[in-house]
């Protein structure tokens, strides 16, 4: 970082940045970890010779154990982009009005979870319902391990309850997608070719406020070989959004490369295993009873309404620690 071209790339530059201070909050945890431990050695000495510091070893053992699971925990996201920023793209399946009102309550999750870990989660895209909710969106979230946490989420989510959209008040099953990817910079490199891209300006629309523009500075690229498409609508420059929706159509280009590796990787293990976003993950039942369970690692919870208002980490956790199992194995 000393170099004195080093800032002359931005993006690696940060990059760079953000892995060092990843390294040396590491390393103080460890420090940290070490010193509290030699503090535990002189108390137990203290009892031992008959001083009363019991309440003092507790206190210090419950730090400690605080300390090893966070470290444990950040040991796990130990992926090639989990450091990384993210993306989050949420769509509403079958069902109209329904899953679009379900589809509108997973963004609202995971901006509160957002809020809950410092985190800033910006909506670059926003397609609103005919009468509520959200048919997709889109979120840019920055922060530190963010793709790390947030790819656990990646999947079909289902919510059952009493519809408030039903005037006989019966019960739906609503489902909805989640993607995650992580934000790929400069540094790596994702081939898209000009000619491959059909570029549409349009008008923003959705649900009003920072969602809505009245100038054609919408952008829609569509990248013809592989028929994927991505929108950003949220800045008022159409330069802007142009930026944004290039970064997105990398990160899903990168994604769909990935998911092809996994694919195949999957065939010569003779495995058949389901990969990327088209699985069922989690059920979220709100009626007849209460519970939220996570159906790959059976995690659940009975407090459907604390989990929805994005206290997401005992599911995260879980997830991050059933595959470091299935690493190790």
């Amino acid at each position: 970082m000393g170099v004195p071209a080093f800032w002359d790339n931005q993006e690696k530059a940060q990059e760079v940045g953000r892995r060092r201070s990843a390294i040396e909050k590491r390393i103080q945890a460890g420090e940290s970890i070490d010193r509290k431990a030699d503090d535990l050695d002189v108390l137990v000495e203290f009892e031992r010779e008959g001083e009363s510091v019991e309440g003092d070893i507790e206190a210090l053992v419950a730090q400690l154990e605080q300390e090893i699971n966070a470290i444990e925990l950040t040991m796990k996201l130990s992926g090639e982009h989990d450091l990384r920023d993210c993306i989050l793209t949420i769509h509403a399946g079958a069902g109209g009005t329904e899953s679009q009102d379900w589809a509108e309550m997973l963004l609202r999750m995971y901006l509160r979870y957002c809020e809950k870990k410092g985190w800033s989660g910006e909506v670059v895209d926003y397609q609103a319902g005919e009468e509520a909710g959200l048919k997709g969106a889109s979120v840019m979230i920055r922060g530190e391990y963010a793709y790390g946490y947030m790819k656990a989420e990646t999947g079909v989510h289902r919510l059952v309850r009493i519809s408030p959209f039903d005037a006989a008040k019966r019960r739906h099953t609503s489902f909805a997608s989640v993607m995650v990817m992580p934000d790929i910079d400069d540094t790596i490199e994702v081939e898209i070719n000009d000619k491959d891209l059909r570029v549409d300006t349009y008008r923003s629309s959705g649900a009003g406020g920072q969602h809505v523009n009245v100038t054609d500075s919408a952008i829609r690229i569509t990248h013809i070989p592989t028929n994927t498409v991505v929108t950003c609508q949220n800045e008022r420059s159409q330069h802007k959004n142009r930026d944004t929706a290039m970064r997105m159509l990398r990160a899903r280009l990168y994604a769909l490369e990935l998911e092809k590796q996994q694919e195949e990787n999957a065939k010569l293990a003779g495995e058949k295993k389901d990969i990327g976003w088209g699985s069922q993950i989690r059920s979220y039942v709100l009626q007849p009873y209460q519970l939220v369970k996570d159906l790959r690692t059976q995690h659940e919870s009975g407090d459907p309404e604390r989990i929805l208002n994005g206290d997401l980490d005992e599911f995260i956790e879980a997830y991050l620690a059933a595959q470091a199992r299935k690493t190790a194995e």
